[in-house]
């Protein structure tokens, strides 16, 4: 797909890769990271698309296997409060840093324009709290 396409499909594209085969990227899964969603494309006749919204997005980290490294590869993996997919991995994309340092700021973005932090994403220790507040109240 060119980048004419892809804007004309997704609007602001800040990166697009493919999933990629011994360093080539031959494969038919697509990963698009637009300034306000992740989206997967795999499929060649029968495609199916996910999709993130990035302010969803609270973890991420990189893993790179001996075959990846060999191939200037890695895989990507992101854990999100999206109902549908709370674990995505972005297998095989080229120069993984570089891709997830685009994430990481489209992320923050996001995150500030919807005014997002970690600690509304995860969830606090409620419980821990509602029991202390339980043992002070038994108390008195």
């Amino acid at each position: 797909m060119n980048m004419e396409k892809l804007k004309a499909d997704y609007g602001n594209v800040l990166w697009s890769g493919k999933k990629c085969i011994l360093g080539m990227p031959i494969s038919f899964t697509r990963y698009v990271i637009t300034d306000t969603t992740l989206y997967t494309r795999i499929g060649l006749f029968n495609i199916r698309e996910d999709e993130i919204e990035l302010y969803r997005i609270y973890d991420k980290n990189i893993s790179f296997t001996l075959g990846q490294r060999i191939f200037g590869c890695g895989t990507i993996s992101i854990v999100s409060k999206d109902i549908d997919t709370p674990e995505k991995k972005l297998i095989s994309v080229k120069k993984p840093r570089e891709v997830k340092k685009i994430l990481d700021a489209a992320v923050k973005e996001q995150r500030d324009k919807y005014y997002v932090r970690g600690r509304d994403m995860i969830g606090g220790n409620v419980d821990v709290h509602d029991d202390l507040m339980q043992d002070n109240f038994t108390e008195i």
